[in-house]
């Protein structure tokens, strides 16, 4: 299946998208901030199908991640997540570097169905929100 990067601060949630991710077969890598993702992404030199990170996050925030992820690795798709609405306005602004937003809090099928979606469109699709 696909490598996927999820940077989340909330233990809870980190743990919970990881475990569903990785029961559809996935490899995860999980990270508790974007600054840490974007090392992970660097050391791995991006070698990843997609990045799913919270937009609401310390040090380095998902849209200054998805900046990041697009200006060093422009082919990676990102899928944000956020419980926030003025943030995922702010996301929408993103929606030629991001495949979607999902929206918190959501089900392990959301998050299941969002991330299939986004791998398998890679970018041909416009951003999508997940319900």
């Amino acid at each position: 299946m696909a490598s996927i990067l999820v940077a989340e601060d909330d233990d809870g949630v980190r743990l919970l998208v990881s475990r569903a991710l990785r029961l559809e077969g996935h490899e995860v890598v999980a990270c508790e901030d974007g600054e840490i993702a974007l090392e992970r992404l660097q050391e791995d030199g991006g070698a990843y199908d997609l990045v799913l990170s919270d937009i609401r996050m310390p040090s380095m925030t998902g849209i200054e991640l998805a900046h990041a992820v697009a200006s060093e690795w422009p082919s990676l798709p990102v899928l944000l997540m956020t419980g926030y609405a003025e943030q995922r306005e702010a996301a929408e602004d993103l929606a030629r570097i991001i495949v979607g937003v999902i929206d918190k809090p959501f089900t392990i099928t959301v998050i299941r169905e969002a991330v299939a979606q986004a791998l398998s469109e890679r970018f041909e699709e416009p951003m999508r929100r997940y319900a």
